[in-house]
């Protein structure tokens, strides 16, 4: 670890290791972030699916658990504007699966599944002064930003582009996370939704790598420390590590999901708009087969999670996972159920 851009990571997130936990909201809490900050890493808080008391809750529990930096994440999109009429074709799309499981339409709530980050949040966060603050789908405002600095916090946001990175330290970033086409979860674009000017990690890091003067975090395929080597070598100061957490005990990963994980059915995964509206990458399963995993009926996010819900919750009390967001990214070889600390400790080796 004698690069220039680690130590100078390694100095601005204030950790004994370049490696950050990936925030992944509902496959994990507090309990993660603890266990990865108290092993040296940043562990990250995924605070988009969680409400003012919630996090709250989750916040006061890792004070209390560790004097180490950790990092709270949240989603920066604008809430889109409800369609009745995209709505209905939607659930027109799913209407043979609702037939199917004898699940009555009319009685399903519409609904966003996840919160952006908005002045609210930013009160609650000065409560805790956590020392580093994430952000996904772009930045919030000025103002907000300005008012989460207050308190000394570190800002990093992440880029699937060239383009993006740019505008992020444009935009005042600390530090950017590269995010590869591999990664799994929810891609983190804002600028365009061309899909197809995103790279894979290994291409996007050095041109980003290039392209900015702050740190760049690597992030998507990185399972093991042969990974963190590579990534390192290529100019990254540090990376974001998610699916391989996965497996840890410290995860609220479901049992079907980890069933999945430690199946073949992980080596096939792709991007799908399905179960939120945005596209993010997840082990393939029978209704992406099916309805296409990029199928247009899906309204904007976070819209698309309402009606999808009710034939999830069906099926996994069936004991499926045919209709759940499995979450993965293309490269699962490194997740092991290993606990938190660990893992990290194994990304890490051979940097000591």
């Amino acid at each position: 670890m004698s690069s220039a851009a680690t130590s100078q990571l390694l100095a601005l997130l204030g950790t004994e290791l370049p490696i950050i936990q990936a925030p992944m909201a509902g496959v994990q809490v507090g309990a993660m972030t603890v266990a990865v900050s108290n092993a040296g890493g940043l562990g990250s808080l995924p605070a988009a699916m969680l409400g003012a008391d919630a996090l709250r809750s989750e916040l006061a529990a890792i004070r209390e658990r560790t004097a180490r930096p950790y990092n709270v994440n949240f989603f920066c999109h604008a809430p889109p504007v409800p369609s009745s009429e995209r709505e209905a074709n939607w659930r027109a799309t799913l209407a043979p699966y609702y037939r199917e499981f004898g699940i009555d339409a009319s009685a399903i709530p519409p609904g966003p599944g996840r919160r952006a980050f908005g002045a609210e949040e930013a009160e609650l966060l000065a409560e805790f002064e956590p020392p580093v603050v994430s952000f996904h789908f772009g930045l919030p405002s000025a103002e907000l930003m300005v008012r989460v600095r207050r308190w000394g916090a570190k800002l990093l946001a992440s880029a699937t582009t060239v383009d993006e990175a740019r505008w992020l330290e444009d935009h005042g970033v600390d530090a950017v996370i590269a995010q590869g086409l591999e990664a799994g979860g929810h891609r983190g674009h804002f600028l365009s939704d061309d899909l197809s000017a995103q790279l894979g990690t290994f291409a996007l890091l050095p041109q980003v790598v290039r392209a900015v003067r702050v740190p760049v975090i690597a992030a998507g395929g990185i399972a093991d420390a042969n990974g963190v080597a590579a990534a390192l070598a290529l100019g990254a100061a540090g990376v974001q590590v998610g699916t391989a957490y996965l497996l840890c005990p410290e995860a609220t990963t479901s049992a079907l999901h980890r069933a999945a994980l430690q199946s073949d059915a992980a080596r096939h995964t792709a991007l799908t708009r399905l179960f939120t509206g945005r596209p993010a990458r997840g082990i393939v399963n029978r209704v992406m087969r099916e309805l296409g995993p990029m199928n247009p009926a899906a309204p904007a996010f976070p819209l698309a999670t309402a009606a999808i819900a009710p034939l999830r919750a069906h099926a996994e009390k069936q004991g499926s996972g045919d209709f759940s967001p499995l979450w993965s990214g293309q490269n699962a070889s490194g997740c092991l159920a290993l606990p938190a600390a660990e893992v990290t400790r194994s990304l890490a080796e051979g940097l000591l």
